[in-house]
């Protein structure tokens, strides 16, 4: 027969069992991966942080202990897609897809999921402004994608006759930024082909 002080001290071993798998970085990748998913659906602004809990299968208590603001969500979810476009890069530069045809790989990805993009695109134009939450995210993230985009396999690495290797990487990034836009605009129309134009034009000898 079970006592009362026995029945009390299983329901404090079940609620310690149960305290640390519900703060698991599993719980937690799986919120981000949720709030991604709102985010690109929804646009930051009209993410809810119930929508976000549902999707993650979680109360929104349960959320608030993982994440106290939809901005520190926010981050977490950028964090995210960083890495993972990250591995996407990597994946294809190692693969054998000719180097002028790298980005216009990563950006065939992107294309293929328009809204997502759109969103995407939405808030990164939003922290432009120096008082939004991902502000330094996404200054830290463009001094990132200079340093990666000075790898030899993107033909971005010495400066040439023309163009120092700071004006390849702008060009670079205002392209893929261009073509973004353009592609949201006029789907129907082919620019990718742009992209690998662009990424031969500033190769240089000293690049190969």
């Amino acid at each position: 027969m079970t006592t009362t002080s026995e029945a009390t001290d299983g329901q404090k071993a079940g609620s310690r069992r149960r305290g640390p798998y519900a703060s698991t970085p599993a719980r937690r990748a799986e919120i981000v991966r949720a709030a991604s998913a709102s985010f690109a659906e929804h646009g930051y602004e009209r993410a809810s942080l119930r929508d976000i809990a549902a999707r993650a299968n979680v109360t929104h208590a349960a959320l608030l202990r993982h994440f106290a603001t939809k901005d520190d969500l926010l981050l977490a979810a950028l964090a995210q897609r960083d890495t993972d476009d990250l591995d996407l890069a990597r994946s294809i530069m190692e693969s054998k897809v000719p180097r002028e045809r790298v980005l216009s790989s990563m950006l065939h990805e992107e294309f293929a999921h328009p809204e997502q993009l759109r969103n995407w695109l939405a808030i990164t134009i939003a922290a432009t402004n120096p008082n939004h939450p991902a502000h330094d995210f996404f200054t830290a993230r463009r001094e990132k994608m200079r340093q990666y985009f000075t790898s030899k396999r993107l033909a971005t690495t010495q400066d040439s006759e023309e163009l120092s290797a700071s004006d390849k990487v702008t060009m670079v990034l205002a392209m893929i930024d261009g073509l973004r836009i353009q592609f949201l605009l006029d789907p129907d129309r082919p620019t990718l082909h742009l992209m690998e134009r662009l990424m031969q034009f500033i190769a240089s000898p000293g690049d190969e």
